[in-house]
């Protein structure tokens, strides 16, 4: 190859030399997530909370077929406003490297391209999961197993709500992957604080989940530590609006007959209008939750 398979930014390398805190970001919430022009101000905004608190973001995507952690501004802006840019799950890191695309990375690519550049925290909004039905189509997201495989601490509000959650957290338990409450034992539903499903253990603190992380390591376990952080209930989505137009959702994809990989766009983008965008401001309350307190976890994490 004449370049290199991935690039981490100046800014990203030194930091982790220094030792300084870090905090992978994914960069399909602004290329795919949210409406223009709110999916850059939000990715700028997430970047700028971090910097504020002395942790360097590393927003991590493929530009031109290259894999970057800790992309530049004008990076992030590209691929905003890029009407070609693609999806890249794990799988699809080297196709869109041969074809020099430019593309949002999901949860798993970050997940992996953040443990390759030496990152220990990442922030995301909702994960993948286990899919409705699974139990006859099989149909899961391959964020499962690339947590499953890499040594991070990753803050999410749980799944997103149009998944199995019920079926994930036992996917989860199966690929040994840990999962805590911050300072809840209710497992968030992304648009809700409490998807009616509980989880054995909570931490209280950023410290507490630093001293976890650290154990793992020390017993060589290589599983991800899962941070269910729940939105503020204020933010949420009235949970009785969730329930009714999830379930509105879920009947009009059986109706246009939706399947495969084109059931969670239908499904959140139906959410989304029957809402009228009250769905796209949760979401946005969830991330900027989720990267503070990746922050914190990554400034305790240098510390422990």
């Amino acid at each position: 190859m004449s370049h290199s398979p991935f690039i981490v930014s100046t800014e990203v390398a030194d930091a982790l030399a220094a030792g300084r805190p870090v905090v992978a970001l994914e960069s399909t919430i602004f290329t795919h997530g949210l409406p223009r022009p709110r999916n850059l101000e939000v990715a700028r905004e997430a970047e700028a909370s971090l910097r504020a608190s002395g942790v360097t973001p590393a927003t991590i995507g493929v530009v031109d077929g290259v894999p970057t952690i800790g992309m530049s501004d004008a990076e992030i802006e590209r691929l905003s406003l890029d009407d070609t840019v693609v999806k890249v799950s794990l799988r699809d890191l080297p196709i869109a490297a041969a074809k020099k695309l430019n593309g949002g990375t999901t949860v798993a690519a970050t997940a992996y391209l953040a443990h390759l550049a030496g990152v220990k925290v990442f922030s995301t909004g909702g994960l993948g999961g286990v899919h409705r039905g699974a139990e006859t189509t099989f149909d899961e997201s391959s964020d499962l197993g690339t947590l499953a495989n890499v040594p991070l601490v990753v803050v999410s509000a749980g799944v997103k709500s149009i998944l199995d959650i019920p079926l994930t957290l036992e996917r989860l338990e199966t690929l040994n992957v840990p999962v805590v409450g911050y300072r809840t034992t209710d497992y968030p539903g992304f648009y809700v604080s409490d998807s009616g499903y509980d989880i054995e253990y909570s931490v209280d603190s950023p410290e507490e989940i630093a001293a976890i992380a650290k154990n793992r390591d020390a017993i060589g376990l290589k599983s991800t530590l899962l941070v269910a952080n729940p939105v503020a209930e204020d933010k949420q989505l009235p949970p009785e609006v969730h329930v009714a137009v999830l379930a509105e959702a879920i009947e009009a994809s059986h109706t246009a007959g939706i399947s495969g990989n084109e059931t969670t766009p239908f499904l959140l983008d139906y959410i989304q209008r029957a809402t009228k965008g009250a769905s796209l401001d949760v979401n946005v309350e969830v991330y900027r939750g989720n990267v503070a307190l990746g922050g914190l976890i990554a400034a305790a994490m240098q510390k422990a």
